[in-house]
């Protein structure tokens, strides 16, 4: 993959081997991934706080008539807590050189992860130059093992976004994205009748404010005393200080009722928007070109392995399952035995080091005893 700029951030491309299988998305089967050479490799980001920029060309083909299928494996080892993992597919005009946030890219897919807000999974399609993000939310794995990610975009404009091959979101794209608009719009032309009531409670008129519960917010405290090196003259003339009034109860308010004449959400009437033209083409993109890793990390470590690019959703799944899945338990299995045996480090090193204290202490009781009675000895011979 030919690097960017990437703000000086080194990606280590580890065991990964990029390979090109044939034409791309043509009658035979093709796919763009990373081979692994040994038991596990993959692509990983080495410095903290640093820009990524990495991206591999391949053959231009159109996805024109066919399903896409991108898919790679992403792996939060350092248990990421603000970093992309995304990864986008761009043209073939792309200036690889220069690859940076800024360059336009057709599809951006991935976890995204930063802070306890933002755990999720970015799909934004490029149309017509303007990137367009999915409007259901996708949460994105935020555990340290190794995940797999799926985008299926299909010639009848629905997609599906599967994470560990199962599916996480599914739908239309002109539904979810906004792609175009709407088809439906309200007529303008009519308005709500004026008695219609959509307040669903209402002021209790039988609620009287009581006569005791103006209070002003803020009173002086008669307890306070002129501080005796007050000068009236330096300090201008004295009063008492003012503090919160324990009866003050804020502004009064109606208790709520509910509205006996409430008729619901006014119904505005439909018609078709005169300004929606259908596009039955916003899934496909020509000159696909490129794959890519545009990534901003606060912690590094994220490990990139197993690209795919197909137009055959049943081999990525069967890709999926022997990449990902024959290692996703020997992972979780290691993770476990990494885990005690770490537990057992500590437990040794915290046995030690009671241990030492304990010797420590017992010497020192020791010195002490043997003090008292060199002491003691000494007070025998001045007697």
């Amino acid at each position: 993959m030919a690097a960017g700029p990437g703000g000086g951030g080194a990606l280590r491309q580890g065991l990964g081997m990029l390979l090109l299988l044939g034409a791309l998305l043509g009658a035979a089967q093709a796919a763009v991934y990373f081979q692994e050479q040994f038991l596990d490799g993959g692509l990983q980001t080495s410095e903290n706080s640093k820009f990524y920029a990495i991206s591999s060309r391949f053959k231009p083909f159109s996805n024109k008539g066919k399903t896409l299928v991108i898919q790679y494996t992403v792996k939060h080892e350092q248990k990421i807590d603000c970093g992309g993992g995304y990864i986008k597919i761009f043209s073939s005009d792309l200036d690889q050189k220069n690859l940076s946030g800024d360059s336009r890219y057709y599809i951006m897919f991935g976890p995204d992860i930063c802070g306890s807000e933002t755990k999720k999974v970015h799909v934004i399609l490029n149309y017509k130059n303007k990137p367009h993000p999915i409007k259901k939310p996708i949460r994105c794995k935020v555990d340290g093992y190794t995940h797999l990610y799926t985008l299926i975009i299909r010639p009848d404009q629905t997609y599906k976004v599967k994470i560990d091959n199962e599916v996480a979101a599914s739908g239309n794209l002109e539904d979810d994205l906004d792609f175009l608009p709407p088809r439906k719009i309200n007529d303008p032309a009519v308005k709500k009748p004026h008695d219609w009531d959509d307040r669903i409670q209402i002021d209790d008129p039988n609620d009287i404010k009581p006569e005791d519960w103006d209070e002003p917010e803020y009173i002086m405290d008669t307890s306070a005393e002129k501080p005796e090196d007050w000068n009236d003259s330096v300090n201008g003339k004295w009063s008492y200080p003012m503090i919160k009034n324990p009866l003050y109860r804020g502004e009064w308010q109606p208790r709520q009722i509910d509205n006996p004449n409430y008729r619901g959400v006014w119904p505005h009437p439909k018609i078709d928007n005169p300004n929606y033209s259908p596009d039955y083409n916003i899934y496909s993109f020509e000159n696909i070109s490129i794959i890519g890793l545009d990534i901003w990390q606060v912690r590094a470590g994220t490990i990139f392995d197993n690209f795919l690019i197909t137009d055959d959703e049943d081999y990525a799944e069967d890709f999926g399952d022997e990449t990902w899945g024959e290692t996703k338990d020997p992972e979780k299995e290691m993770n476990i035995r990494q885990t005690e045996e770490e537990q057992e480090r500590e437990r040794v090193i915290e046995e030690k080091y009671f241990e030492q204290r304990f010797k420590k202490k017992i010497k020192e009781k020791r010195k002490s005893q043997r003090d008292r009675v060199m002491r003691s000895s000494i007070k025998k011979e001045e007697l």
